[in-house]
């Protein structure tokens, strides 16, 4: 029976594939009160998680088998895990790598080598505002962690490529790219979004594509050539089509038909 103590101290789970960093994080984190556990990949990470429910990862980018950014694509995917707060650490310190990791859901970049009290600071400061943000259980909340139905592997996984393809329309990558990037292959995404969803990968785009360029239409000034770019079309007049197929009015007919309602 664990103590009160013992119940108290938060759990941290370092991701790293180098014993050495490993070594480096377990002897900085045993100095404070908290319980350490360690996973040599992206993938053991995203298990152990599910298994212990942490209350903050450290997650290294670069790693075999499952990368970090492929970890926490699944990590903030699935119901279960998505609130856990995640720390990337990576040597690489370009601004992209940043971006793309705080984009995919991490709270933080800490670049290697890095100042141990500083990092024990970001920990401190992350479990705090996360706590703070945590909701009360409720009956509803406790059902759900019992019976977490949407933690389905599959439905993990359908989920995650949903939120890669909204955040990225203006230039989304090859279909096994896509699946490289949640840590599965072409032909089995495939198979698992059609069976979840109903539709093929490609059918979800163009009709994520068609929902935004709707919202955008509905609720920006932007021209419909810039539009039509950002949300994945080369051209307006490919947009147009598109639109018109789906909408049944061009870009242009639909937003002035909004706006004499607005008036």
């Amino acid at each position: 029976m664990p103590t009160t103590l013992e119940s108290s101290r938060s759990k941290i789970l370092i991701v790293d594939d180098s014993a050495f960093e490993q070594r480096m994080l377990v002897d900085l984190l045993s100095e404070m009160p908290y319980k350490v556990s360690v996973a040599f990949n992206g993938l053991q990470g995203y298990q152990l998680a599910l298994a212990n429910r942490p209350d903050l990862i450290l997650l290294d980018v670069r790693m075999p088998n499952m990368d970090g950014y492929t970890a926490c694509r699944l990590l903030k995917a699935n119901p279960v895990t998505q609130d856990i707060p995640v720390i990337f650490l990576s040597g690489a310190d370009a601004d992209e790598e940043r971006i793309m990791g705080l984009s995919i859901g991490g709270v933080d970049y800490v670049s290697k080598p890095f100042s141990p009290g500083e990092l024990a600071a970001r920990i401190q400061v992350h479990l705090n505002l996360a706590r703070r943000h945590q909701a009360p259980p409720t009956a509803a909340s406790n059902d759900a962690e019992h019976h977490p139905g949407d933690s389905d592997p599959d439905a993990v996984l359908v989920n995650a490529v949903k939120r890669l393809i909204s955040d990225n329309l203006a230039a989304l990558p090859g279909l096994a790219e896509i699946a490289r990037s949640v840590g599965t292959y072409r032909e089995k995404l495939s198979q698992v979004f059609r069976e979840q969803t109903g539709m093929t990968v490609f059918g979800f785009i163009r009709e994520e594509r068609i929902r935004r360029g709707e919202e955008l239409l509905k609720d920006t000034d932007i021209d419909v050539q810039d539009i039509a770019l950002l949300i994945g079309f080369n051209n307006a007049g490919n947009f147009a089509t598109a639109f018109r197929e789906r909408m049944g009015v061009t870009p242009t007919a639909y937003r002035q038909a909004i706006q004499q309602k607005k008036t």
